[in-house]
């Protein structure tokens, strides 16, 4: 097997795929929930089977080795010094966001975050019994940004957490130092602590552009700031569930760890063992990944540019189109392109009605294929 083969077709109907059994036994290929169609790099799955043949898989403990591996990850990639006790292991990184929502403050304090963005981001809040404030994120011909005025303006003295999604999910963007000062800026001025969902950081698809930790800003960032990362994305393994947060802060991280007590479980052993292998030898895949997926970002981003009444912007991270699709004039964009063959993720779950998102981590083909339903179905309305 070919690794770095992304074109190969891989079934994955009757495999319990969450993407692909929304759509079982219908003519409509899925292009929602963000997990790709390519195989997990050899090494990771070679070191799986290592473990499952020594055959015991009892109760894990994050293996040293783990820890020194994702510690040499951070300076290597982001040039961010981390200490090891800063690390706590999650089963999901959704789980974080749900913890830091617990961590920040108490009952009917309030919760910050721009919308759109990737959905947890607006149920977690209500789940720990805060209260959700939404910020636009506002949209220019350079891209979306952070309205910076709106969002402090949105800030009371009851707010006591940010949810920061960076790189930004569903609009792609890798935000700039100077943006991600600013925000720091706000937050310290009103006491407000930031949870960084960093799960993309290593999807740059943009070579201009480089992710930089929020954490690793400034000594207030350090300070008040919970970043979540996971190889998940970057190395297509979401099944397995191994994430982490790091916290540089003693007392904030002692409080996210109490709020864990007795709730969330430990990760398990084949999570650990995928983290370890991916971390440690994945980069020469993840390097031909981010290449075949620049690519596809660039035949969408073409390609919708064509369609009649629909606009988009050149994402710079992740591998998800965020496309505007209020120009169709019909109530429910979603069922429109379903009724073509094409799944997509209907943007009202990401605070944005009369959105889509579109999941272009797939073979070329099938994105064609996808990208040319569409086109028909504009064509033929």
């Amino acid at each position: 097997m070919d690794d770095f083969d992304f074109d190969r077709p891989i079934d994955r109907r009757d495999t319990a795929s969450l993407k692909w059994e929304k759509y079982a036994n219908r003519d409509i290929i899925p292009m929602w929930v963000a997990d790709m169609d390519f195989a997990a790099p050899t090494v990771v799955l070679d070191a799986m089977k290592t473990r499952i043949e020594h055959g015991v898989l009892g109760y894990t403990r994050p293996p040293t080795a783990l820890i020194e591996t994702v510690v040499d990850m951070l300076q290597q990639q982001f040039a961010w010094r981390i200490a090891p006790e800063w690390i706590v292991w999650l089963p999901g990184l959704v789980t974080g966001i749900n913890v830091a929502c617990r961590t920040a403050g108490s009952d009917g304090d309030s919760v910050v975050t721009a919308v759109p963005v990737y959905p947890p981001f607006l149920s977690a809040p209500g789940m720990a019994r805060r209260e959700l404030i939404t910020v636009p994120l506002r949209e220019d011909d350079s891209g979306w940004h952070w309205d910076l005025e709106r969002f402090e303006a949105s800030l009371t003295p009851r707010t006591r957490l940010l949810l920061l999604c960076s790189p930004h999910n569903p609009v792609g963007r890798a935000f700039r130092r100077a943006e991600l000062m600013d925000l720091i800026d706000i937050c310290e001025r009103h006491d407000v602590i930031i949870c960084s969902d960093e799960i993309h950081a290593d999807l740059i698809l943009d070579p201009a552009r480089r992710h930089i930790p929020t954490a690793s800003i400034n000594p207030a960032a350090h300070e008040r700031c919970i970043t979540l990362m996971a190889p998940s994305k970057t190395f297509n393994i979401p099944g397995l569930g191994c994430s982490f947060a790091v916290i540089g802060n003693d007392r904030l991280r002692s409080r996210f760890r109490q709020a864990m007590a007795g709730i969330v479980p430990d990760v398990n052993v084949l999570g650990y063992t995928a983290a370890e292998a991916a971390y440690r030898d994945g980069w020469d895949w993840h390097r031909a990944l981010v290449d075949y997926l620049r690519q596809n970002r660039d035949l969408v981003f073409l390609e919708i540019s064509r369609m009649p009444a629909l606009q988009t912007t050149l994402p710079e991270a992740t591998y998800l189109a965020w496309i505007d699709a209020r120009g169709l004039s019909i109530k429910n964009p979603t069922a429109f392109f379903e009724s073509a063959g094409v799944g997509l993720s209907d943007g009202k779950d990401f605070g944005a009605e009369g959105f889509l998102c579109l999941n272009f981590g797939c073979r070329r083909a099938l994105l064609e294929d996808a990208l040319a339903r569409m086109q028909g179905a504009l064509i033929n309305r």
